[in-house]
């Protein structure tokens, strides 16, 4: 993937930041989703490339969200070869979610981004909209911790790979009724807990820093959003497993299907023979290049929110590449009209 798809993925997330800020704090979450969609598809199509949502909005044919299937960019159109050399011809799989963190947003709440990670054609694993056990931590603690252990097990573990005492880790876990073990058991270890009500993608991209204060992420969310953190961590060598949740009875939401049984068929239909297996970061995103994209939208621990100023609008993304090794804080300035000047604090 050349550095111009980059440059280009970069806009994409930040423009559907932009869209998405101009709704933070009026209350109306699905309208605040709505135009970050509108606006990510609208700029994706204008790249040069062949690309698949293969983690969107669901499975749904010409659904108004990016639904899994959906194809984009320029060499996607029917007179596409007009424009594209098909012995030039970049495809991709792409992982998107063009609010995460939808309530963050509507409520005004720090945390909310636009996210996107891309691989060549074959190299996201397309998850099932189901929910994941997850386990995220830093890069010393990689290998060590096991999503198979007990969450106590896995705090001495990660106690040990950073030398610090067990009360001085932080664990984010989702504000859940089906949490509500696992937060007993943290805090009865001695670790502290930090409550989210959404946005676990940033929560699991603040393990893989140093200085954010949060050294794991523990506990049950979303399946498309897992790939995405996982591309995310692979890319900074840190921690991510992922096991497919497909009880209803686990989850507690009444979101994922009908019964048990059910989703283990509608998985083997998929090709997933072993609901029960658990996924790295390097099996989730198992491409040769993966790149991850995320622009704030509400201020959080890594990103500022979009900052809006007469004539224009400020924005903090991260750019984390596997290829060249690097993760790049991009401050950017939009000029929507010839200001009288730009506002750098």
């Amino acid at each position: 993937m050349d550095s111009t798809l980059g440059l280009e993925i970069v806009e994409v997330v930040e423009q559907a930041a932009i869209a998405s800020a101009r709704l933070m704090g009026k209350g109306d979450k699905n309208e605040a989703d709505r135009v970050a969609v509108e606006a990510m598809r609208e700029r994706m199509n204008r790249i040069h490339m062949r690309g698949r949502i293969v983690i969107g909005e669901g499975e749904r044919d010409e659904a108004p969200m990016l639904y899994i299937g959906e194809e984009v960019g320029i060499c996607t159109r029917e007179d596409a070869k007009a424009y594209c050399n098909p012995e030039e011809l970049v495809e991709i799989d792409i992982a998107v979610d063009p609010c995460e963190g939808t309530n963050l947003c509507a409520y005004g709440q720090p945390g909310s981004m636009a996210v996107l990670a891309i691989s060549e054609k074959g190299g996201l694993f397309a998850a099932p909209d189901f929910y994941m056990k997850k386990l995220a931590a830093p890069p010393a603690a990689r290998g060590h911790v096991d999503i198979t252990k007990t969450p106590t097990e896995n705090l001495k573990i990660l106690s040990e790979c950073l030398d610090r005492a067990i009360d001085e880790l932080v664990v984010v876990v989702m504000k859940r009724d089906r949490h509500k073990d696992l937060i007993q058991e943290i805090r009865e270890a001695g670790a502290r807990v930090q409550l989210i009500t959404d946005g676990d993608v940033s929560a699991a991209i603040n393990c893989g820093f140093s200085g954010t204060n949060i050294h794991a992420l523990m506990g049950i969310g979303a399946a498309p959003e897992g790939v995405i953190s996982a591309a995310a961590l692979r890319c900074l060598g840190a921690h991510f497993q992922g096991q497919l949740v497909y009880d209803p009875e686990v989850v507690q939401t009444g979101l994922i299907g009908e019964s048990k049984e059910a989703n283990i068929a509608r998985l083997k239909e998929m090709g997933i023979d072993n609901p029960d297996r658990v996924y790295n970061a390097d099996e989730l995103a198992s491409g040769e290049t993966i790149l991850f994209a995320g622009t704030g939208i509400t201020p959080g621990n890594l990103l500022n929110g979009v900052r809006f100023f007469k004539g224009g609008a400020r924005t903090q993304t991260l750019v984390i590449s596997s290829q060249s090794k690097t993760a790049r804080f991009v401050d950017t300035i939009h000029m929507t009209e010839q200001p009288k000047y730009i506002q750098l604090h």
